[in-house]
């Protein structure tokens, strides 16, 4: 079987890594590691998309993940990346977050076999602790001066950095310590933005345990241009599909940037490599069809391959023709007349009213191809359906 450092070295995984021998390890034995997700929210998006692919790719070469849910630090709220406090959750709402994120993360990793992931949720171990105890125990490992030095707490020092989120990277640290004890685990996997945490971590194993741990960072999913992947004009793109339908998680990859398609095939498929080369090293309008099979491969990891079927089918139907319209995101609105205005807002192509009467005066807005330029346009009639369309590649259905 092939070395999994090379598989995460030649999709373009690898940020860094605090051993240079990391490959010969993987090389001698099984692993176990694990990779951290604070339930911030009800549902993972996609910039967790690329930690769950690389738990994926490690157990496949036989390495046992270990799946952490910050149900304690989430209480906190890590600062690594952010500009302002994280808001504050309650018990109940990370506990929700929590069975949310266990379902989601089914599709990635198996809960069964030799190698089967487990969950581990760190408020077992952290929320029942000893302050003073803790402090004692832990924090005399860890120097202030050098904890400033970390970029996660560099970027937050101008505008203030809270003492709890101070506490935030023993916490992580801690974890590791805990799962290094109760599982044996010996590596922690996490984005760049984690570096600071988890050389933190595997240094507390080293001076308290005079054990080896190691670490390794992922690469950000990040545009050529170095802007994260995964924002729409909604917020979040979500992989729950209430939240994110599969045809709009099915189109935002279609619509990608053509310089940002073999990357995101290489980090977000499992394609093979050379089938992944002779997909996009086209020219000009070809890379549509890398496009298309970028599009459906992502949807059937996250969504089926039923769903990415009918978001497929949804698509061509637009661009294509001939295809069934019946999977296209769709409003029912109650009564008739209505404002484009209070449509856009209805179908939540803009956000607000006054973001709606801007697409229409910017010429951005056409109903059944017939482009709609007054903001005091009034839609009277709906026989069967009419098709909204945003710009050159959003549509949605209105239906009574």
């Amino acid at each position: 079987m092939k070395n999994v450092f090379d598989t995460l070295e030649e999709r373009g995984y690898i940020e860094q890594v605090t051993h240079e021998g990391l490959r010969e390890w993987f090389e001698k034995e099984k692993v176990s590691f694990y990779i951290g997700f604070d339930p911030t929210a009800d549902s993972l998006h996609v910039g967790h998309f690329v930690s769950a692919m690389v738990a994926s790719h490690m157990q496949k070469a036989g390495h046992k993940p270990i799946i952490l849910i910050g149900g304690g630090t989430g209480m906190i709220g890590d600062p690594s990346g952010r500009t302002d406090m994280r808001s504050m959750l309650t018990v109940e709402q990370i506990n929700h977050n929590v069975e949310c994120f266990k379902k989601q993360l089914s599709k990635f990793v198996s809960f069964e076999g030799e190698n089967a992931a487990v969950i581990v949720n760190n408020a077992d171990w952290l929320l029942g602790l000893n302050y003073i105890d803790f402090i004692r125990d832990i924090g005399s490992y860890f120097s202030v001066n050098k904890m400033l030095t970390a970029e996660c707490f560099k970027k937050r020092l101008e505008k203030g950095l809270s003492f709890l989120e101070f506490n935030y990277m023993l916490m992580q640290a801690y974890d590791f310590l805990v799962l290094y004890k109760k599982y044996n685990c010996s590596l922690e996997l996490g984005g760049n933005d984690q570096w600071s945490n988890i050389l933190a971590g595997a240094d507390l194993i080293r001076r308290k345990e005079q054990a080896t741990a190691f670490g390794l960072t992922f690469k950000l999913l990040t545009t050529t241009e170095g802007i994260k992947m995964g924002k729409t004009a909604k917020g979040a793109l979500w992989l729950d599909p209430n939240k994110t339908s599969p045809y709009e998680f099915y189109q935002y990859f279609r619509n990608i940037a053509d310089a940002d398609v073999k990357n995101v095939m290489c980090m977000l498929t499992f394609l093979p490599l050379d089938e992944i080369d002779n997909l996009c090293n086209v020219e000009g309008e070809k890379i549509n069809e890398a496009k298309k099979v970028l599009a459906y491969e992502i949807t059937k990891i996250v969504h089926g391959e039923e769903e990415a079927q009918k978001a497929q089918s949804a698509a061509e139907a637009l661009f294509g023709g001939g295809a069934d319209l019946g999977n296209m995101p769709t409003t029912k609105i109650e009564s008739l007349p209505i404002s484009i205005v209070d449509l856009l807002v209805a179908t939540k192509l803009a956000p607000s009213k006054g973001q709606a009467r801007t697409l229409v005066e910017q010429g951005g807005i056409t109903i059944n191809d017939e482009k709609i330029t007054d903001v005091n346009y009034m839609i009277e009639n709906i026989e069967d359906h009419i098709i909204l369309k945003k710009g050159k590649k959003t549509f949605h259905k209105v239906e009574m």
